[in-house]
């Protein structure tokens, strides 16, 4: 079951980067003020909105599951697997005047007119001539190159403009009470070993969540904590959060 899950996970992420070049329009933030200044709700509009309702049940598994960034930074790991403890802060200043002028821009036209799944796709692909190529060379090169440069999913730590609308999911659903899927600890299991801290594609201190929290916002619950841990000292369960 434990090889099982992980197998799983990562051919989940070889898949959805192979794909990434017909799927990278739906996970645009230009598009969606593109789309704005047009009134058109743009795919990635609805996404990012798909993105939000799922990290109430969810959190941040997209980002462990299914995330094309993640397959590649997977990857280059074995290239640079520094741990990264600082600069979680910094896709917040990227994010946050992105939102804030879509926002506006929305209320100055009055609002959105026409839902466009496919906005700017050519027939759902992305990719349908050389400004589209070029665009998603510039996006792929957004996400390895921090990861070369400064270690474990950098762009994920720093850059990533998907993380927040799933991070803001995950703290409203603990609020407000909802059963989502949440990793539990049992301390008194713990053998100290290191496995899960040395491990975590997030850089996350694994060991000590287990005797104190095992909620944080980085957390991308890909499971790598619990299926390496041998004491079974941490796990997944699908509750609220208390």
């Amino acid at each position: 079951m434990i090889m099982t899950r992980q197998k799983v996970r990562k051919t989940l992420l070889i898949i959805s980067f192979i794909i990434f070049p017909a799927t990278f329009y739906y996970l645009s933030p230009a598009l969606i003020i593109e789309g704005t200044l047009k009134g058109i709700i743009a795919g990635s509009f609805i996404c990012f909105v798909l993105l939000f309702v799922s990290s109430l049940f969810l959190g941040r598994a997209y980002c462990g599951w299914v995330c094309p960034a993640s397959g590649i930074q997977n990857d280059i790991m074995q290239v640079n697997d520094k741990k990264i403890r600082k600069g979680n802060a910094i896709k917040w200043f990227i994010w946050t005047p992105w939102i804030l002028t879509t926002i506006l821009l929305a209320i100055k036209r009055g609002g959105y007119e026409k839902i466009d799944p496919l906005y700017q796709t050519t027939h759902g692909f992305s990719i349908g001539n050389i400004y589209a190529l070029f665009t998603y060379l510039i996006v792929l090169a957004i996400i390895v190159i921090p990861a070369f440069i400064f270690g474990r999913r950098s762009f994920c730590h720093h850059i990533c403009w998907m993380a927040p609308f799933m991070i803001i999911g995950r703290k409203l659903s603990n609020q407000i009470k909802l059963p989502s899927l949440q990793l539990i600890s049992k301390p008194e299991k713990c053998v100290n070993c290191h496995t899960c801290t040395t491990n975590c594609p997030m850089s996350l201190p694994v060991e000590q969540m287990i005797h104190t929290d095992t909620e944080n916002t980085e957390c991308i619950l890909c499971g790598t904590c619990v299926d390496g841990c041998k004491s079974k000292a941490i796990d997944f369960q699908f509750k609220a959060k208390k």
